[in-house]
C-alpha cells in the first residue's frame, strides 16, 4: 500500500498473498485505507482552490451540475506560489447545493484562509464562514476551467485515472470515500523519500483504528 504509486487492488493482494478469500483481501485493504486518515490532521491553509468534479463513467442526457448515476465528490488543495499544489481533501457530497459545499470546506480549510471557486451559487455565503472568497467566473474570464483553476482540474483528471487504471471504476457510493482517503494519501505523500516511515505510520494507525468487516452485522445494519 505504501510502496506501490498506484496502490493495489484486492484481487492483486489475494494473488500475492495467497489468500483463498477475496473478502480477506479487501478487508485487509479497506482497514488501510480508514487508517489513512489521521485522527486531527490540520486543516488546509493559505491559497486553497475548491470545485467539485463527478467520477462514475459517461452518463447520458444529463447537463450541467445535474447527475444521475454518477459521484460527485468536493475537491479541496492547497497552492503553492508561483506554482505547484501542496496538500489535498477529498469528500464525496450529497449534491452541488450549498447545504452540502460549504460544510466540506469548513471541515477541510482554515478559516480566514483564501478559497478560490467559480461562480457557482453554492459558494456565495463562504465569506460569512471566515474565509477570503475569491471568485473567478469562468465563462466570462477568456480561458478554459483548467486554466482558471488548474490545480482542481489535476486532481480530477488524476483521480478518474487512478479509479479507471487501480480499480477498473468499480467503486460503490458506500465505500467511494475510503478510495478517496487513500487517493489523498498517496497525493500528499507524493514526494516522500521514506517509504519507511509511511509504512510505519500507516501501520500505527492501523492498530488504532476500529476493526473493519466485509459486511456489517445484522446489529449495525441500518
Amino acid at each position: 500500500m505504501t510502496n506501490q504509486k498506484h496502490g493495489l487492488s484486492a484481487l492483486r493482494l489475494q494473488q500475492l498473498l495467497g489468500l483463498g478469500s477475496y473478502q480477506t483481501a479487501w478487508t485487509m485493504l479497506h482497514k488501510l485505507r480508514k487508517a489513512m486518515v489521521r485522527p486531527g490532521r490540520d486543516r488546509l491553509q493559505g491559497s486553497i482552490e475548491v470545485d467539485e468534479t463527478y467520477v462514475g463513467g459517461a452518463e447520458e442526457g444529463v447537463r450541467g451540475r445535474e447527475t444521475n448515476t454518477k459521484f460527485i465528490v468536493g475537491i479541496a488543495i492547497e497552492i503553492l506560489s508561483p506554482k505547484g499544489f501542496v496538500r489535498l481533501r477529498l469528500h464525496r457530497l450529497h449534491d452541488v447545493s450549498g447545504n452540502s459545499l460549504v460544510p466540506f470546506i469548513c471541515n477541510a480549510v482554515e478559516p480566514g484562509a483564501e478559497v478560490c471557486t467559480d461562480a457557482w451559487k453554492g459558494y456565495t455565503t463562504l465569506a460569512k464562514q471566515g474565509y477570503r472568497h475569491k471568485t473567478i467566473n469562468v465563462s466570462h474570464s477568456g480561458d478554459p476551467a483548467h486554466v482558471s483553476l488548474p490545480g482542481v482540474h489535476v486532481v480530477a483528471s488524476l483521480l478518474k485515472r487512478w479509479l479507471l487504471g487501480t480499480h477498473q471504476g468499480s467503486v460503490t457510493a458506500h465505500h467511494l470515500d475510503a478510495y478517496l482517503d487513500e487517493f489523498a494519501f498517496r497525493f500528499n505523500r507524493r514526494h516522500s523519500r521514506q517509504r519507511g516511515m509511511l509504512f510505519y505510520r500507516l501501520l500505527e494507525n492501523a492498530v488504532a483504528t476500529m476493526p473493519t468487516r466485509f459486511r456489517p452485522s445484522r446489529a449495525l445494519a441500518p
